[in-house]
């Protein structure tokens, strides 16, 4: 039997969670705005929302029960809250908006409408930056093996290059692989992606595994490709390492990296069902 969307208590439950958090989701939301690595954040709630609005129809035939006990979640993120605050530590109090949303879905319709809306809600994760601890252990590894698939791809075509750590000498100029070229951007964004892309076109659990076991590969290699021709083009013109056209490089490749994913899982599917039917 079709249920009546319960708008009003959704929305009670919705301007409590945004009084509560407004400070942090706008400063969450500011950070989306002037850290490049974190524009897809503006992406992430209007997705799980979409996403969520596509399943409508099932959970108005589903009986919810709610569950009173969701609230000592709720209770638990408010914690978090209050010492994530005393801690000045951002990443706990963004946190914390997310484990009390989950209790307040848990409020509303209990663990099976916690589980029904799981994927969607687990996504809500990459709206929040990666703590400067982790973020700073990532980067520099992915410069420094972007900087050395520069060094021996650009060697083998025949160009002069010097590296020392992770900058380039070249003929024409230095090339400094700085955190913006390291590829976290792409692998966060391509990982966001990769999850979508699998729970909307992919029905095999385990291939949606393998696809997100196989994105960190696929855009660390993309990136270090973009190094690569980056090095290269600047051989040709300066100007074309920098800039508009440097950006405009960046956008292309990860639209390469998309497009090897959408490859890979064409192909991994293919096999798949080739040696499903012979056997």
């Amino acid at each position: 039997m079709r249920r009546q969307f319960p708008w009003l208590l959704v929305a009670w439950f919705g301007l409590l969670l945004a009084a509560c958090y407004y400070p942090v989701i706008g400063r969450m939301v500011r950070d989306w705005y002037v850290d490049d690595d974190m524009g897809h954040g503006f992406f992430v709630p209007v997705v799980s929302a979409w996403l969520i609005w596509q399943k409508r129809s099932a959970l108005l035939r589903t009986a919810y029960r709610p569950a009173l006990w969701g609230l000592a979640i709720v209770a638990l993120g408010g914690v978090l809250l209050v010492l994530g605050t005393f801690a000045v530590e951002q990443t706990v109090m963004r946190g914390s908006f997310l484990v009390s949303l989950w209790g307040a879905v848990v409020t509303l319709g209990g663990m099976r409408l916690l589980l029904d809306l799981a994927f969607p809600l687990f996504l809500l994760v990459f709206m929040i930056p990666l703590p400067a601890v982790i973020y700073n252990q990532i980067t520099f590894p992915l410069q420094l093996f972007a900087s050395q698939v520069a060094e021996i791809t650009l060697s083998l075509l025949g160009i002069p290059v010097l590296r020392e750590g992770n900058i380039l000498e070249l003929p024409s100029q230095r090339l400094s692989v700085v955190e913006a070229c390291s590829g976290i951007r792409s692998l966060m964004s391509l990982t966001y992606l990769s999850l979508i892309y699998g729970y909307l076109f992919e029905s095999r659990l385990w291939l949606r595994a393998v696809l997100l076991a196989l994105t960190p590969a696929i855009a660390i290699l993309v990136n270090a490709l973009r190094v690569t021709a980056t090095g290269l083009l600047s051989e040709y013109d300066p100007e074309l390492a920098q800039g508009v056209f440097h950006s405009m490089e960046g956008w292309l490749m990860f639209l390469l990296a998309l497009a090897v994913l959408v490859a890979v899982h064409r192909a991994l599917g293919g096999i798949a069902n080739r040696y499903g039917k012979l056997g």
